[in-house]
C-alpha cells in the first residue's frame, strides 16, 4: 500500500519558506565583503576564498545530504542544516583569523546550505507532486528562493547599517532557525521510523546509470557555468559597483532587483518546462546571459544601467534550476532524485568556487574584474551549446534491477 501523499499546498508552502530563508540569507553575503575585509584588515582574496570554499562545501555535502534525504526523508536533513546554518553565521561574526573564517563561512555554512536548499526540497516535490505539475512546482520553489533574495537583501543591508556587520550576523544566526518549524511540514509518511520506500535500484546502480548517460554529463557541464556566473556576480558586483563610484544603496537595490525578477524568471521557466523541451529552455537562458553581460559591459555605467541589467539578469538568474532538475527527474525517475540532483549541483558549485575565487584573485592581481566578466560571456555561449544535445526521454531499462 502506497503511503498517503502530502498535499501539494503544504509541500509548496513549507518548501518555499525554507528556500526563501536559506537562499535569501545566502544571496546577501556579498554585502559583507567590504565591511569584514576593512574591519579585519584582510584583502578581498581572503573573503573570496571563504566564499569559494562555501560553494565547494555546499556541493560536496549536497551529494550526501541528497543520499540521506532519499533514504530517511528530508525532515531530518533540514533540521540538521538549520542548526549548522545558525552556527556558521555566528562563527562568521566571531572569527578573528582567516582560517576560522574559512571554516565557518566556508565549510559550515556550505554544509548547512546543502541540507536546506533545492536538492533536498526538490526530492520531496518529486516524490509528492504529480509529474504533470512537477516542473511547475519546482519553478514555484525556485521562485521562492528568488523572493527571499528580494526580501532579505534590503533587510541584511539595514541590519549592517544599524547594528554593524558583526551584530547583523548574530541576528541572522537566530533568524535562520525558523527553517526548523517549516521542516515539519515536509515529513513524509513513507519514511516513518527511518524506513525508505522500496526502490528498484541501489545507489551504486543509479550512479553508474547516470554517469554513463551522456545527457547527464551535459547537464552537469551546463550547471557548472550557471554556478560560475551567478556566484561571481552575487559576490563581486557590490564591490565592482563601489569601485566604479556608485553607492552601497545601488548595490543593494541591484541585488534585490535580481531577486525580484528572478521570482518571475524561475516561475516562467517552470511553466515552460511543462510545455517545451527543457534543453531548449536551458540553451536560451545561457545564451541570454552572455548577451546581457556583454551589453552591460559595453554600455555607459550608471544606476539606471545597473538596474536594467539586474532586472534582465534576474529573469535568467536561477531559471536554470527548474528545467535542469525536472529533466533529471524525467530521465531517471524520482527514486534517487535528491542524490542525482546533488551530483549535478556539485558541478554547479565547482563553477561557483571558480567564479568567486577568480573574482577575488584576479582583482587582487590586476585591480579589475574585467577578465572574469569576459570569461562569464564565453562560458554562457559554451553552456548554451552543450545543452542542445540533451535527450530528455525516460531512460530505457530492460527490467528492474534488484537493489
Amino acid at each position: 500500500m502506497q503511503p498517503q501523499r502530502l498535499s501539494m499546498t503544504q509541500v509548496l508552502a513549507c518548501g518555499a519558506m525554507i528556500v526563501t530563508l536559506s537562499m535569501g540569507i545566502r544571496h546577501g553575503f556579498g554585502l559583507w565583503l567590504q565591511p569584514i575585509t576593512q574591519a579585519q584588515g584582510w584583502d578581498r582574496g581572503t573573503f573570496s576564498m571563504a566564499g569559494a570554499i562555501q560553494n565547494l562545501s555546499w556541493g560536496f555535502f549536497g551529494i550526501f545530504a541528497g543520499m540521506v534525504a532519499d533514504r530517511f526523508g528530508a525532515f531530518r536533513v533540514l533540521i540538521v542544516g538549520a542548526v549548522l546554518y545558525a552556527l556558521g553565521l555566528a562563527g562568521m561574526a566571531l572569527s578573528t583569523n582567516p582560517l576560522v573564517f574559512a571554516l565557518t563561512m566556508g565549510v559550515l555554512i556550505g554544509a548547512a546550505q546543502a541540507g536546506t536548499t533545492y536538492a533536498v526540497v526538490y526530492g520531496v516535490i518529486g516524490r509528492q507532486i504529480d509529474p504533470a505539475k512537477r516542473s511547475w512546482a519546482m519553478g514555484v520553489a525556485a521562485a521562492a528562493g528568488s523572493f527571499g533574495q528580494f526580501v532579505m537583501l534590503p533587510v541584511e543591508g539595514l541590519l549592517i547599517s544599524y547594528l554593524g556587520w558583526q551584530q547583523a550576523l548574530l541576528a541572522l544566526s537566530g533568524f535562520v532557525l525558523l527553517i526548523a518549524p517549516f521542516a515539519f511540514g515536509l515529513r513524509e509518511a513513507g519514511f516513518a521510523g527511518g524506513a525508505a520506500p522500496r526502490r528498484d535500484q541501489s545507489i551504486g546502480q543509479a550512479l553508474r546509470e547516470a554517469f554513463q548517460y551522456p545527457s547527464f554529463q551535459l547537464l552537469m557541464a551546463g550547471y557548472f557555468v550557471c554556478g560560475f556566473q551567478v556566484v561571481f556576480i552575487g559576490f563581486h558586483m557590490p564591490s565592482y559597483l563601489r569601485d566604479k563610484g556608485l553607492g552601497q544603496e545601488v548595490a543593494v537595490n541591484a541585488l534585490a532587483l535580481i531577486g525580484l525578477f528572478n521570482v518571475f524568471g524561475t516561475y516562467i521557466a517552470g511553466v515552460l518546462g511543462q510545455k517545451l523541451a527543457k534543453r531548449k529552455i536551458l540553451a536560451a537562458i545561457y545564451f541570454g546571459r552572455a548577451v546581457v553581460i556583454a551589453i552591460f559591459l559595453w554600455a555607459p555605467l550608471s544606476p539606471l544601467s545597473v538596474y536594467i541589467f539586474s532586472a534582465v539578469m534576474g529573469l535568467l538568474w536561477l531559471s536554470t534550476v527548474p528545467p535542469t532538475n525536472a529533466a533529471i527527474a524525467q530521465i531517471f525517475g524520482v527514486a534517487h532524485l535528491s542524490m542525482l540532483g546533488g551530483f549535478v549541483f556539485f558541478s554547479h558549485q565547482i563553477g561557483s568556487f571558480l567564479g568567486v575565487w577568480l573574482g577575488g584573485f584576479l582583482y587582487d592581481r590586476t585591480g579589475s574584474y574585467d577578465i572574469v566578466w569576459y570569461i562569464s560571456i564565453a562560458l554562457g555561449i559554451f553552456a548554451a551549446l552543450v545543452n542542445l544535445p540533451v535527450r530528455e526521454a525516460p531512460i530505457a531499462r530492460a527490467q528492474p534491477q534488484p537493489a
